[in-house]
C-alpha cells in the first residue's frame, strides 16, 4: 500500500490517541469523516494498522520491577514452553548477536523475579538487569524518508591525493 501525507497524518494522531472518534481524527488531518474512516479501514485491511489497545501502568497494578533478560541459546521450542507457563513475560524477542532471546518482564517484587527467572535459567544461561527508567516507550512510528539518496560515493572518491613536493 502506497501511503500519502494523510495517511502519515492520520498514523501520527492514531499512534497519540487511538481513542478519537472518526470525526474527530478527520478535523485533525482536515478530511471529511467518510474519508477518514475509509482510509483508515484501508489502513487495517493493509495490516498498516495492527491493532489498538491501552496502554497500563504496570506499577500501578502491583508490578514493581520490569527487568530484561538476555538467555543464551534456547531453541524456539524450549521458549515457547517456557513463556506458556511465565506470563510475567510482556515481550519476547528472538535477536541475533551472542544472545538468543531478550525478554521484557513485570513481577511483583525480588521473590518474584526469581521465580519467574527460574524457568528460564534453568533451561540456558541467562543475564538479567532490572530497569530503573524508561526515557522513551511506545514511541510512533514516523514515516521513512521518501527520497532516494543516491549511490554511495565509492571509497576512493575520499582518498586526498598525495602533495608533489615541488622543486
Amino acid at each position: 500500500m502506497e501511503l500519502n501525507q494523510h495517511d502519515h497524518r492520520i498514523l501520527a494522531e492514531l499512534q497519540a490517541d487511538a481513542r478519537l472518534t472518526m470525526a474527530d481524527l478527520g478535523r485533525r488531518v482536515h478530511l471529511s469523516q467518510p474519508a477518514v474512516t475509509e482510509r483508515v479501514r484501508k489502513l487495517e485491511e493493509a495490516g498498516v494498522i495492527c491493532g489498538y489497545r491501552a496502554v497500563v501502568d504496570a506499577g500501578k497494578l502491583g508490578y514493581g520491577i520490569r527487568a530484561v533478560i538476555r538467555i543464551s541459546s534456547l531453541d524456539d521450542a524450549a521458549m515457547a514452553r517456557a513463556l506458556d507457563s511465565s506470563p510475567e513475560v510482556l515481550t519476547a524477542y528472538g535477536v541475533t548477536g551472542e544472545d538468543s532471546w531478550i525478554l521484557e518482564l513485570a513481577v511483583r517484587d525480588v521473590a518474584h523475579l526469581r521465580a519467574a527467572l527460574s524457568r528460564f535459567c534453568q533451561q540456558a544461561p541467562t543475564s538479567t538487569a532490572i530497569i530503573l527508567h524508561a526515557l522513551r516507550e511506545h514511541a510512533p512510528l514516523k514515516p521513512l524518508p521518501t527520497t532516494d539518496p543516491g549511490p554511495a560515493p565509492s571509497p576512493a572518491a575520499h582518498m586526498k591525493k598525495p602533495r608533489r613536493s615541488g622543486a
